[in-house]
């Protein structure tokens, strides 16, 4: 079984022209593709701007051209490609925040429906209802590439350990995580959370925001990142567009929870997690 997968998070900054983002996330994978990228991950919408009241204007269903220009990027490239997330609508009218996976033959693997809507309000800083426009993903994702496990979350998802925990008993090496936090959370908790959910449940975080766009009325904190099972930054970007790699080594993961055997320790005589058995979110 190969022990590595080389990884890269393309830390874009995203416009109102649907079309000329596109342009640039196939500029940018294939920037990653020259630079060896098995795995090629974009950012929290990275199709449109962060803005809730906008997401039914850019919502779109599968197939549709977003999603038919990540199965192209993956099958010209020859790697994964993880989409970041793009705003979803259903076959009933629902809009969805969703993640797309596809392959090297550029076959969807999985998707995932961001579980936890990013409501909140901090006074005289930010307020944000995705709850207004969206409705919430009911499935914990797991994703099956290669010889590898990893699951999917979006953005406000990391902030529940629940899920990530539920994902790492499942067998998942690694939590992929596209995400927009803000000039307000960022700061705050943008790496803290990260570098939190890689020790807690011994696996690999690869975080992937969009780059911050002075223009915008959201302004993302940027700091793409990516955390070994120990808790070590192995790789983080500024707040600027760039594009970051890494390679995991799994020797790594098994030799952490092999000396720090925390996932055998727990106490269930005393507490548990029920939830549902995880899917690759494809329906």
């Amino acid at each position: 079984m190969d022990k590595t997968l080389s990884l890269s998070i393309c830390q874009m900054k995203t416009g109102k022209d649907k079309d000329a983002n596109l342009k640039k996330a196939e500029k940018m994978i294939a920037a990653a593709a020259l630079e060896g990228a098995e795995m090629v991950i974009l950012p929290e919408v990275f199709n449109s701007p962060y803005q809730a009241e906008l997401f039914p204007r850019y919502a779109e269903s599968f197939p549709g051209p977003s999603t038919d220009f990540l199965a192209a990027a993956a099958h010209k490239h020859g790697l994964c490609v993880v989409g970041g997330t793009i705003i979803e609508r259903d076959s009933q009218g629902k809009i969805y925040n969703s993640s797309f996976v596809f392959d090297e033959r550029g076959e969807l693997i999985g998707r995932h429906r961001k579980a936890h809507l990013f409501d909140i309000n901090i006074p005289g800083r930010i307020s944000f209802h995705e709850s207004d426009t969206l409705a919430a993903g009911e499935n914990i994702t797991i994703v099956r590439y290669r010889s590898h496990l990893f699951a999917l979350m979006i953005c406000y998802d990391c902030r529940f350990p629940e899920l990530a925990r539920a994902a790492a008993l499942e067998g998942a090496e690694l939590l992929v995580i596209p995400a927009a936090f803000n000039t307000t959370t960022g700061p705050a908790h943008w790496q803290l959370l990260m570098r939190c959910r890689a020790v807690d449940n011994q696996l690999f975080v690869a975080a992937a925001s969009p780059a911050r766009n002075p223009s915008a009325s959201y302004q993302a904190w940027g700091h793409s990142l990516v955390v070994d099972p120990w808790g070590d930054i192995l790789q983080e970007a500024g707040s600027g567009e760039e594009i970051i790699h890494a390679r995991l080594d799994f020797s790594r993961l098994e030799q952490v929870r092999q000396e720090l055997p925390l996932l055998r320790q727990r106490r269930k005589d005393l507490y548990r997690l029920d939830y549902k058995a995880p899917g690759n979110g494809i329906v």
